[in-house]
C-alpha cells in the first residue's frame, strides 16, 4: 500500500521536515525545573506530565476555534526521556508498549517503553504503529521553556492534522519531487536553486512586499483596504517567484509553504489566542521556566516577521517557515475563510489567493 510505503521512506526525513526550528529564550539565571517524579507514573517526571496535560488542554480548548475539525485528529505524543519513553492518546500502541496508567485528563491509557529515539527529538512521523506521532524531548532536552515547548507541541500537533488529511500521504508522492528517492530525503534534500543570485533577488523582494503588507507587528487587518493590500502583496509574490523557478523547484517552495510555514502560523496563532482566552492551570504556572503566552506570542510573531531579510543561501528551506506563516497571516487579513479551503488546494497556498 501507498501509505506503508510513504510512511516507512519518511521516518528518517520527518524527524527534521517536522520539526519547527526554534529561538531559545534565555533561561533565568539559576533557574531549574524539579525533577520529582509523578507518583503515578514511575520514571516520568511530574514537570513533564503538568507539560503534556498543559499542551493537551490547550489543543482541547482552542484548537477547533482555529482549524474546524482538529480536534479529531489523534494528538498522540510519545515523550522521549532519558532511559524511557512514555506514550500519551495514542489509538493503537504497538505491542513493546506496556500500559501503565488509565488518566482521563491525560486522554486515557499511558504506555511505556525504554529508549528508542533520542532525547532531543522533535518531529512528526507515523512513529508508532503507522499513526502520526509527535516525538519529543523533554523541554530542556529540545532548549525550551515550558511555554515554548507547549507551543512547538501545537506547531507538531497542525502537521498530524495535515497527515490524518485523506489522500495526503498519495498527494505528496504525487508532486513528482522525488526524483528518485525512494528514502523520503528529498523533502531536505531538494536540489532548490538557493544558491542562483537571480533567485535570491525574486524572493528576498517577494519577502519585502509580503512582510511590508502584512505588518511587521503581524495586525493587518481583515477586510477591507488593508486585506486587500495584504492578498495583493502575497499573490505579485508567489507569481513573481513562480516566474522565476522551474515547474519542479516553484511545487516544492509551494509545498513548504503550505506545509511548514503554515504550521508555524498555526504555532503562533494558538499562542495568541492563549493569551487573551485560556487560563494555564496553576500547576503550569508553578514551573520555575514559565513564561506567559503573551510574551512567548510576540517572540513568535518577532520570529516571523522580525527580520527584513531573509537570507535563502545561508538559511536554505527554514527561510520558507517565516515566508509560509507570513503568507498565512496574509491569508487572514482577507477575512476570506481560506482556513476552510486549506485542504483542497493541492499542497500549495495559490488556489487560496485567487
Amino acid at each position: 500500500m501507498i501509505v506503508r510505503s510513504i510512511n516507512a521512506a519518511l521516518c528518517t526525513i520527518l524527524v527534521v521536515a517536522g520539526c519547527a526550528p526554534s529561538r531559545r529564550a534565555p533561561s533565568a539565571p539559576g533557574v531549574t525545573v524539579a525533577t520529582r517524579t509523578d507518583p503515578q507514573v514511575p520514571g516520568l517526571r511530574a514537570a513533564d506530565r503538568v507539560r503534556i496535560l498543559e499542551a493537551f488542554r490547550l489543543a482541547d480548548a482552542l484548537g477547533d476555534s482555529l482549524w474546524r475539525g482538529w480536534s479529531a485528529v489523534p494528538f498522540a505524543v510519545l515523550l522521549v526521556t532519558p532511559t524511557q519513553e512514555f506514550l500519551f492518546r495514542h489509538p493503537h500502541p504497538s505491542p513493546d508498549f506496556a500500559r501503565v496508567l488509565d488518566e482521563p485528563s491525560l486522554g486515557g491509557a499511558v504506555y511505556t517503553r525504554p529508549r528508542v529515539f533520542s532525547p532531543t527529538f522533535l518531529a512528526t512521523f507515523p512513529a508508532v504503529n503507522g499513526v502520526p506521532t509527535v516525538v519529543v524531548g523533554q523541554a530542556e532536552q529540545t532548549g525550551k521553556t515550558s511555554t515554548e515547548w507547549v507551543l512547538t507541541l501545537i506547531h507538531e500537533h497542525f502537521h498530524q492534522l495535515q497527515m490524518s488529511a485523506p489522500g495526503y500521504w498519495a498527494g505528496v508522492n504525487a508532486l513528482g519531487l522525488t526524483r528518485g528517492d525512494t528514502t523520503g530525503m528529498w523533502m531536505l534534500n531538494y536540489p532548490f536553486p538557493y544558491d542562483s543570485a537571480e533567485v535570491q533577488r525574486r524572493f528576498q523582494s517577494a519577502w519585502g512586499r509580503l512582510r511590508a503588507a502584512v505588518g511587521e507587528d503581524g495586525s493587518s487587518a481583515a477586510g477591507g483596504a488593508n486585506g486587500a493590500s495584504a492578498a495583493a502583496a502575497l499573490r505579485s509574490s508567489l507569481d513573481s517567484l513562480r516566474a522565476g523557478l522551474a515547474p519542479d523547484d516553484y511545487r516544492y517552495l509551494a509545498f513548504q509553504l503550505w506545509q511548514e510555514g503554515v504550521a508555524r502560523y498555526a504555532e503562533y496563532a494558538i499562542a495568541e489566542r492563549a493569551a487573551v482566552s485560556f487560563a494555564p492551570s496553576a500547576e503550569f504556572l508553578a514551573l520555575p521556566d514559565h513564561e506567559s503566552f503573551a510574551v512567548v506570542a510576540t517572540r513568535l510573531r518577532r520570529g516571523i516577521l522580525g527580520d527584513s531579510t531573509l537570507a535563502l543561501g545561508k538559511q536554505r528551506r527554514v527561510a520558507f517557515y517565516p515566508f509560509g506563516a507570513a503568507a498565512a497571516l496574509a491569508l487572514d487579513a482577507t477575512g476570506a475563510g481560506w482556513r476552510r479551503k486549506y485542504f483542497l488546494a493541492g499542497y500549495t497556498l495559490d488556489p487560496l489567493v485567487r
